[in-house]
C-alpha cells in the first residue's frame, strides 16, 4: 500500500500545556480517516500540523515520503511549500474572501501560481462548481449564500489545485442540521472516488458510514483507533465508551 501520510510521535507543547504527545498512525492512498474525540482533544492541532499552519515541538510527519518535519527539525520554508502543496484544507469557518464572487474565490490561488493557463481554470471551476450543485452561483458573493452553499465552495475550492489529500477540520460543526446533508453528501462522494482524506468530525453516523478507519483523541493522544465497526460497535477503553455515550445521549 502506498503510504500518503505517515505521523510519528508527534508532540506539541504550548509552554508546559501538551497538546499533543507521542501521535503516531499512518493514512494509505485512498483512504478516508475520521478523527473524532471530544474538545480540547487535540484534533484541529494535529491536523493543522500536517499542512504546517502549527509548528510541531517534536516528531516526525512525512507526505509521500517527504519529510515536513523530522524530529522536530524542518526544512526549508520553500521545500516546505513543496510537500505540502499536494493537499488542501477545508475548515469549519469557511473562510471565503467576501469581496470576491464564488468563481472568483476558486480561482484565486490558481491564477497566483500561473501553473496553468486562464482558460483551463475556468474550465477547472466551472467544473468543480457543478460537481458541488452549485453551477447557478459563479458570480454570487459570499454573503449571499447560506452556510451549506459556502462550505461547498470551500470544498470546491480545495479541489482547484488537484490536491492528492484532502483535510476537513469539522467541516459541518458551523452548520444548521438541515443544511449538514448536502456538505456530507459532497464528502462521499469524494470518498466513492478514493481522494485520500482525514475528517475531523463530530457526526458519528457520517464517520461510521464513510470512514474506513476511525482515530479516537483524548487529552492530547490516539486513545483507540481501527474499523467503524471496531470503534463504535466494539470499543475496547471505558474512555471511547464513555465519549460514544455522551455524543449519542446528545443527539
Amino acid at each position: 500500500m502506498t503510504s500518503m501520510i505517515e505521523v510519528l510521535n508527534l508532540k506539541k507543547s504550548f509552554g508546559s500545556l501538551d497538546v499533543l504527545e507521542k501521535v503516531s498512525f499512518s493514512v494509505n492512498l485512498g483512504e478516508v480517516v475520521a478523527v473524532i474525540g471530544p474538545s480540547g482533544s487535540g484534533k484541529s492541532t494535529m491536523l493543522r500540523s500536517l499542512v504546517h499552519l502549527e509548528e510541531i515541538t517534536g516528531g516526525s510527519i512525512r507526505i509521500e515520503g517527504e519529510s515536513l518535519v523530522e524530529d522536530g527539525e524542518y526544512p526549508s520554508a520553500a521545500r516546505i511549500r513543496v510537500i505540502t502543496s499536494g493537499m488542501g484544507m477545508v475548515f469549519q469557518n469557511f473562510n471565503l474572501f467576501p469581496h470576491l464572487t464564488v468563481q472568483d474565490n476558486l480561482e484565486l490561488a490558481p491564477k497566483a501560481l500561473k501553473k496553468i493557463n486562464l482558460a483551463e481554470i475556468r474550465l477547472r471551476s466551472t467544473e468543480l462548481l457543478k460537481k458541488v450543485g452549485l453551477s447557478d452561483k459563479a458570480d454570487v458573493y459570499p454573503a449571499n449564500l447560506s452556510g451549506g452553499q459556502k462550505q461547498r465552495v470551500a470544498i470546491a475550492r480545495a479541489l482547484m489545485m488537484n490536491p492528492k489529500i484532502l483535510l476537513f477540520d469539522e467541516p459541518t460543526s458551523a452548520l444548521d442540521p438541515e443544511l449538514t446533508g448536502e456538505v456530507l453528501r459532497v464528502i462521499q462522494q469524494l470518498a466513492e472516488e478514493k481522494m485520500t482524506m482525514i475528517i475531523v468530525t463530530h457526526e458519528m453516523n457520517f464517520a461510521r458510514d464513510v470512514a474506513d478507519r476511525v482515530i479516537f483523541m483524548d487529552k492530547g493522544e490516539i486513545a483507540e483507533m481501527g474499523t467503524p465497526e471496531q470503534i463504535f460497535e466494539n470499543p475496547q477503553l471505558e474512555r471511547t465508551k464513555s465519549f460514544l455515550n455522551h455524543i449519542s445521549s446528545n443527539n
